[in-house]
């Protein structure tokens, strides 16, 4: 590659769009950030609109490459990554949603999920795709968009049921990763890690399974193609006319805990990380064969390089932990979550309190889509001190949950977790997860891992890195946390936790939409 090239990274997450541009070192050289908008049309319902990420999109790559003066032509490559399970369909014609995208979180299919359950398709699902039932994943989503989205909506002269066009192929679907590509080069992809989050796509055969389409009533003309992660075919070409003004390949893609887990570099069996986000996502590498789990985890793909063959994962999914502590803002216990640690150091313990975040449900290992956000164990000398704390403490046992699990499936006992996210920024939580799990904690120098992670496949593609091994030699520890809590101690604390969580299952029974 020429001197002064560099790979751009668009991160799109649950809040907002990042654009990084990496470094032949993996180092940042350029960064960007736009919040969006997070729409909640009825209790349990979460949406964002596709133009508004679409906008922020080409802002903040613009923004980046402004700041750090470079021109668009040094980028040898692009790598996306994305919000998983987020869905929506948008027309062929106009390139317009014909309605918002349902985030992961949004739960108003969870009335559809439990017409599944009681059909006893649920282990036919979780053969196929690897994954639980639950309304977290994007076939409900898709199937609620071609039953309720607006015709009128489409903008159309004539707008017909929006089903009839999807089987002539004049909508498409796509999780946020095939509608950025689309918009970015014309093309419609995705790639087998965010296929293998539909619950739609066999993870055994690789393919869209025909008889998850039919029990859910998606045409296959809506489907994208599915293409390895880091892809040297390349999925396609910017548009020199577009809005970044030159030809640049886009070439990678993976969905955000993939992502992740490639920009740690685990790339061997046995390998782990744990990503704290709006929610935590710890995946483990199994290697080349699917691992089924006894534990309530998810079977997905980790990632795929062009020419070999997939590497699967299991994957603890976490829905609410750094949204908990967006919770704590929102109720205004605290002015800005950097205030947290030193709260939380304040008091000694949680003086029996603790809070379960299941504001959206609860995930892996219970997943339980009506459970409820619950604090108990309060007194009259419970201060907002106790709480934070409780909150900080959430994070850490619902992580256990996971790492527990985790080595029951795979049978390999962790001696060590990679961690990132902006939650491991906080010295206090990544101290208490090293003494919740018992296990050491293992902070990169760069903890953005997920656009990182992207950034990798999308290089690898375009030949800017030659292989693994030049990722496994940028990855540098910052700091790696140790146990120093009594384990006995630990134990205590944790088995108080499973009672709480006991009290948050099976909440909103009566919730409209639910």
């Amino acid at each position: 590659m020429p001197a002064n090239t560099y790979v751009g990274a668009i991160d799109q997450g649950t809040t907002g769009t990042r654009f990084m541009v990496f470094d032949h070192a993996g180092q940042v050289v350029a960064n960007a950030y736009e919040r969006h908008e997070q729409i909640y049309p009825e209790p349990g319902w979460v949406e964002h609109d596709p133009m508004e990420i679409w906008e922020n999109t080409k802002t903040v790559v613009n923004r980046a490459l402004r700041e750090a003066s470079l021109d668009p032509d040094q980028l040898a490559g692009l790598g996306i990554t994305n919000q998983r399970e987020t869905t929506l369909i948008w027309d062929v014609e106009t390139g317009k949603p014909i309605y918002n995208a349902l985030v992961w979180q949004d739960r108003r299919t969870t009335d559809r999920v439990e017409e599944v359950q009681e059909a006893g398709k649920v282990e036919w699902i979780r053969e196929k795709t690897g994954l639980e039932c639950d309304a977290y994943f994007s076939a409900t989503k898709a199937e609620w968009l071609l039953d309720n989205a607006d015709p009128i909506k489409l903008e159309r002269i004539r707008p017909q049921d929006i089903r009839d066009r999807a089987e002539e192929g004049e909508l498409r679907m796509g999780t946020i990763d095939a509608w950025l590509i689309y918009k970015l080069t014309g093309r419609h992809i995705t790639d087998v890690t965010n296929a293998s989050r539909t619950m739609l796509y066999n993870i055994r055969e690789m393919e869209w399974d025909d008889e998850l389409l039919e029990e859910f009533n998606v045409p296959v003309a809506l489907l994208p193609e599915v293409r390895p992660s880091s892809d040297e075919e390349y999925y396609g070409y910017t548009d020199p006319e577009g809005f970044l003004g030159a030809e640049v390949p886009v070439a990678g893609a993976l969905g955000d805990q993939q992502a992740a887990l490639f920009g740690q570099t685990c790339f061997d069996a046995g390998d782990a990380k744990n990503t704290y986000g709006t929610g935590s996502f710890f995946l483990m590498n199994t290697g080349g064969e699917p691992v089924s789990s006894e534990n309530g985890l998810l079977t997905t793909v980790g990632f795929q390089q062009s020419g070999e063959p997939v590497q699967y994962a299991l994957e603890g999914s976490i829905f609410v932990t750094g949204a908990a502590i967006e919770w704590l803002e929102d109720v205004d216990l605290i002015d800005d979550p950097t205030e947290t640690a030193e709260l939380a150091r304040s008091v000694d313990s949680t003086d029996g309190v603790y809070l379960v975040p299941a504001f959206t449900g609860l995930g892996a290992p219970h997943w339980d889509g009506r459970a409820r956000g619950t604090i108990v164990g309060m007194t009259r000398g419970t201060r907002k001190e106790h709480v934070v704390r409780a909150t900080l403490e959430s994070i850490a046992y619902q992580t256990r949950d996971i790492a527990e699990a985790m080595e029951a499936d795979s049978g390999i006992d962790m001696s060590r977790l990679r961690v990132d996210g902006g939650a491991v920024k906080n010295n206090f939580l990544c101290q208490l997860q090293s003494d919740i799990i018992g296990t050491d904690i293992a902070r990169p120098e760069v903890d953005e891992t997920t656009a990182l992670g992207s950034a990798y496949a999308a290089g690898l593609a375009v030949g800017y890195w030659n292989d693994v091994d030049e990722l496994r030699e940028n990855w540098q520890v910052d700091r790696q946390f140790s146990p120093r809590m009594d384990r006995d101690d630990a134990d205590q604390l944790y088995s108080r936790w499973d009672d709480a969580v006991e009290r948050s299952l099976d909440w909103a029974q009566d919730e409209e939409g639910e």
